[in-house]
């Protein structure tokens, strides 16, 4: 979603209908600046042919469309066998600072007369790729190019491949880039300007902040401040301190006879920062009583998203106001025969919402329903699920929906592990998408169908690189009935050592073939599992590992390298007990 106006909270994102799903909104309730944008995904997995509809909706803080409907709709066909998409890989899993990464789609077969599309999606701002490629026909596979930008902080990409109800993601480190130039000093810029309030009535005062991306240097810096309104009132400069990276100022608001949008603008060293700011008008007094506004139709929503059998579901119909007057009814219609509803509900006077009760009748065959709520032009839908009696909805168990990863040594992957178990009937997981740096998951791909009695192990490491406390997700998304969106809680803490572990060894005195350096490795005690410490080989023979944890025992080797790269074998194993 897009926010033009004015900041806005967006504080839920659902989706109705059994096929549809929503990824990427584990860090909800998030705030979206007046012209930045909040993005996520909505998958369509169908598990059965014929058209299916759903509904996604976004409640928010806006001033305008706070509780914005999209209706979803598709229709389930059977994947062609000849050309169905089998799998998506990139060159590299990590690339450091900004470049690209030559990826490729595959398909299981060659692609039939007019080629195959596939659309391709991105989790992070940081990575694009193109929306849609088309592997040409008679080709099973095609490359494309995923083109990254710096990032500031080391986090994980998902990039996703889909064609003909087939999902396929493949999961890309992206790194901060070094500081070649660490005696360079780098020159804060300008990064935002914020106020408190987003709107003001009458006349008043707002208190707003300019922020840098880093301390001001000696002397502090400037920043030019003008308003685009001439009723906010504002000082032409304001001066970050030195060694501060914030400074705030006051904007000083007069009456305005009619609704309007200021903007104001902070400038300074060629970035330029805005903030919209509502002004609205005073109330008036009672020779000038306001016109109370007739509320509209803002929402329907029922208690059960399927129905197995014959039953009843509650819901509600809901307005963006109290009713006035006799209070508002709404037209209720539902496209399916074995759904009924009253055909009409009213909203009484002083009430937002009016409940009425929605019989459903036995089926032979899994469908879906749309019951429909109109008033005043505007329109809402849900989608009811109709499962046939007897039969059990499916589901998927996952044996735990958090992980803690308790204090880990930096630089030592830990592994624990979740399992998925379906229930009632098959499950297709389409997805499992993971936030949160230092986190990784492996063990199985995606799209996967699991019938009863089978189980899938997602196999979940942390490996923590900085000291402190890290937190992340893992959305799993599914055909589930039940619960079609899960996330998985992750949470663990990079601890460092108040030791350091000092090796030293006597360089080789009998080998013929010259040594140009060494490379160390170490092993937690009773582990044959050893990691390399070093990135590349250090000249000297001696090496200082800090990253180790109080209590626990080490294992260490070296072997030396040669100007062609080539290894030899290993020393002998020294063991340390750090206290």
């Amino acid at each position: 979603m897009n926010q033009t106006t004015a900041p806005a909270t967006v504080s839920q994102v659902n989706v109705s209908g059994a096929p549809f799903t929503v990824v990427g909104v584990s860090d909800l309730p998030v705030t979206v600046a007046a012209g930045g944008n909040y993005s996520f995904y909505v998958y369509f997995s169908p598990v059965s042919m014929g058209k299916a509809t759903g509904k996604l909706t976004i409640a928010s803080t806006a001033a305008v469309d706070g509780t914005m409907n999209v209706t979803l709709s598709g229709s389930g066909a059977t994947a062609s066998s000849s050309n169905a998409l089998s799998g998506m890989v990139c060159s590299n899993v990590s690339l450091t600072g900004a470049g690209t990464d030559s990826c490729t789609v595959t398909l299981n077969a060659a692609a039939g007369t007019g080629g195959q599309a596939v659309y391709l999606y991105t989790s992070d701002p940081a990575v694009s790729v193109p929306t849609e490629v088309i592997i040409p026909a008679g080709a099973s596979t095609l490359g494309f190019t995923a083109t990254v930008a710096s990032v500031s902080t080391a986090q994980t990409a998902t990039l996703a491949a889909s064609a003909g109800g087939v999902t396929e993601s493949f999961a890309l480190q992206l790194n901060a880039a070094a500081n070649t130039s660490p005696n360079t000093l780098s020159v804060p810029v300008l990064s935002g300007l914020v106020c408190g309030n987003a709107s003001i009535t009458g006349a008043g005062t707002d208190t707003c902040t300019v922020t840098l991306n880093g301390a001001a240097s000696s002397g502090g810096m400037a920043v030019n401040l003008t308003s685009n309104d001439q009723s906010v009132t504002m000082p032409a400069t304001v001066t970050v301190p030195s060694g501060a990276t914030s400074a705030g100022f006051t904007a000083t608001v007069a009456s305005v006879s009619t609704a309007q949008m200021a903007t104001l603008t902070a400038s300074a060293g060629g970035v330029t920062k805005n903030y919209t700011l509502q002004l609205n008008i005073a109330p008036s007094g009672p020779s000038n009583p306001i016109i109370p506004v007739e509320p509209v139709l803002s929402n329907l929503v029922c208690g059960n998203a399927s129905i197995t059998g014959a039953g009843t579901d509650n819901c509600t119909v809901t307005l963006n106001g109290a009713a006035t007057g006799g209070g508002l009814a709404i037209g209720m219609a539902s496209n399916n025969s074995a759904v009924t509803v009253p055909a009409s509900v009213t909203v009484p006077a002083g009430a937002t919402s009016a409940g009425f009760t929605a019989t459903v009748a036995s089926v032979s065959s899994t469908q879906t329903a749309t019951l429909t709520a109109s008033a005043g032009g505007v329109s809402e839908t849900y989608a009811l699920q109709l499962a046939v009696a007897g039969s059990a909805g499916s589901g998927l168990g996952i044996s735990s929906t958090s992980v803690s990863f308790g204090n880990v040594a930096l630089n030592t992957p830990t592994t624990q592990s979740v399992t998925l178990t379906p229930s009632g009937s098959a499950v297709t997981v389409s997805a499992a998408v993971l936030a949160g740096t230092g986190f990784s998951v492996s063990g199985t791909s995606f799209p996967l169908t699991l019938s009863v009695g089978q189980s899938a192990t997602l196999n979940i490491q942390f490996d923590p690189t900085v000291a402190g406390s890290a937190t992340g997700t893992i959305t799993i998304a599914s055909t589930s009935l039940t619960n079609p969106s899960q996330v998985i809680s992750l949470s663990g803490t990079g601890v460092g050592s108040s030791y350091d572990v000092n090796l030293s060894w006597e360089a080789p005195t009998s080998s013929s073939d010259p040594i140009a350096g060494y490379i160390v490795y170490r092993a937690p005690g009773g582990s044959s599992s050893y990691a390399q410490l070093n990135s590349s080989a250090v000249t000297q023979t001696s090496f200082t590992d800090p990253n180790v944890q109080d209590g626990q025992t080490y294992n260490y080797i070296v072997e030396s390298v040669d100007g062609s790269g080539a290894q030899s074998v290993p020393s002998n194993t020294a063991t340390v007990a750090v206290p």
